[in-house]
């Protein structure tokens, strides 16, 4: 399915208001971008080890609206006391740097992408005007939505359409110019979902599956207030790597051929074997809590050099000690539990509410005790999610901080999201974009006008 313009309608009030600042300060717009968050339901960290995962887009968005001009590239954000405006005289060949990372560093590689994609050697100028409502820093995906953002820019700008899937997996390769070595997954449900329904998405290739929620399945998401920038420290790609080596370790004692394998999945699909064998591997093979440098040198025969140049990445070189065990054990697990939530789903049979909870919460134990990836704010809330009567709850997104999405009975919602706040954010107001039931919204639109 193409990505289209469709035409705009001017009966949304916010939309409305969005493109009447434009015009007040930069004359008529050309095109009108909506882009949303998401929220993950289940499946962390494991997309970019292959497997299939669990989200659905969520109401809050980036809006993006824009212009062509002769030449160069003018960025500017409704919070230009936050996020300050950013020119460029001329922006073919785009360098970002990874050093100093800026709101429209994200920005500028999805526009990287789809030059370098295209081979658009002379771009169209481009005027742009940027508000968000996605909280930053909070594991809802606000810095893909600049990126998916930034590429429909750059398609409509330049007059190219292009295919949904496709624009998807482009995305999550240029995502990859900040320097995080991510999956596909937040770029996939951000231009793939469909108002009304949860996605189950695979890769390798890009696949989505439109999953209907149970009756009386109600999600709140809940912000930790703990921000987390997974692009300004080595915490995630450290996990990618720990991956990457558990797999190679797992493929030399499992595979008498030893092909290529970087990815866990790409194991366990070249063994035939099924979840809980591999989970039985990981225990038998990966039997240390804690390898070293040495250790992995050893069990691969390969030199340091290689395993800087073709393993480790720039930001993880110099680690010295890795967690193969754990790390793998949360990916073989997880993944087998996003397709458990869809079977559920699917069935929507009796006490299919408790038993999608159930899930949360082994996935939430996971992420926090095998991936490390939780944090003292996020287990807190978790614990009071569940104290209040929430059927699961769990982090979603990098971690490190952000948000907790939990699974609530539909007849206590407003019992619920009142309990937290008097609880975990007592005294705290303003918490419209803090805590908030969310359905399942909206891919990315776009609009010509």
């Amino acid at each position: 399915m193409m990505l289209a313009a469709e035409s705009y309608d001017g009966k949304d009030e916010r939309l409305e208001e969005f493109l009447t600042e434009f015009r007040e300060v930069h004359g008529a717009p050309e095109f009108l971008i909506r882009v949303p968050g998401r929220v993950n339901l289940i499946g962390e960290h494991i997309d970019y080890c292959g497997y299939a995962v669990h989200p659905m887009a969520i109401e809050q968005d980036v809006l993006v609206c824009l212009k062509r001009t002769e030449s160069g590239l003018e960025l500017f954000n409704k919070n230009d006391s936050l996020y300050p405006s950013f020119k460029l005289d001329i922006f073919e060949n785009l360098e970002i740097s990874t050093d100093k990372i800026q709101w429209w560093s994200y920005f500028l590689c999805g526009l990287k992408g789809v030059l370098e994609e295209k081979k658009i050697s002379k771009p169209a100028g481009l005027k742009v005007y940027i508000s968000g409502r996605i909280p930053p820093s909070a594991g809802l995906s606000s810095s893909s939505a600049l990126v998916v953002s930034a590429a429909i820019t750059a398609l409509s700008g330049n007059g190219i359409t292009m295919n949904k899937t496709e624009l998807a997996s482009l995305c999550a390769r240029a995502e990859r110019f900040i320097g995080t070595q991510g999956g596909g997954m937040d770029q996939a449900i951000e231009i793939l979902a469909k108002a009304g329904q949860a996605k189950l998405i695979e890769f390798n290739p890009l696949q989505s599956y439109d999953v209907q929620l149970p009756v009386g399945a109600v999600f709140v998401v809940a912000n930790s207030l703990q921000e987390k920038n997974k692009a300004a420290s080595n915490e995630f790609n450290s996990r990618v790597v720990e991956c990457r080596l558990a797999a190679k370790i797992l493929a030399k004692r499992l595979i008498p051929t030893n092909g290529k394998f970087r990815g866990l999945r790409d194991v366990q699909t070249a063994t035939n074997q099924s979840h809980e064998q591999m989970l039985e591997h990981v225990e038998a093979i990966l039997d240390k809590q804690v390898f070293t440098r040495a250790d992995v040198l050893e069990q691969l025969s390969i030199t340091d050099q290689f395993l800087r140049d073709e393993i480790l990445t720039n930001d993880t070189e110099n680690m010295e000690n890795f967690k193969l065990k754990q790390r793998a054990r949360h990916v073989y697990s997880e993944s087998a539990r996003v397709y458990k939530f869809r079977d559920i789903c699917h069935s929507a049979g009796d006490g299919a509410l408790r038993s999608l909870g159930e899930l949360m919460n082994f996935s939430h134990s996971s992420c926090r005790d095998d991936y490390e990836c939780s944090a003292p704010s996020l287990d807190k809330l978790v614990e009071a999610s569940l104290s209040l009567g929430a059927y699961g709850s769990r982090l979603t997104g990098a971690g490190w901080g952000g948000c907790t999405v939990s699974l609530v009975p539909s007849d206590s919602v407003s019992d619920f999201m009142s309990g937290l706040k008097t609880t975990y954010y007592k005294g705290r107001e303003d918490l419209e974009n803090v805590v908030f039931q969310t359905k399942p919204g909206a891919g990315a639109q776009l609009w010509k006008l």
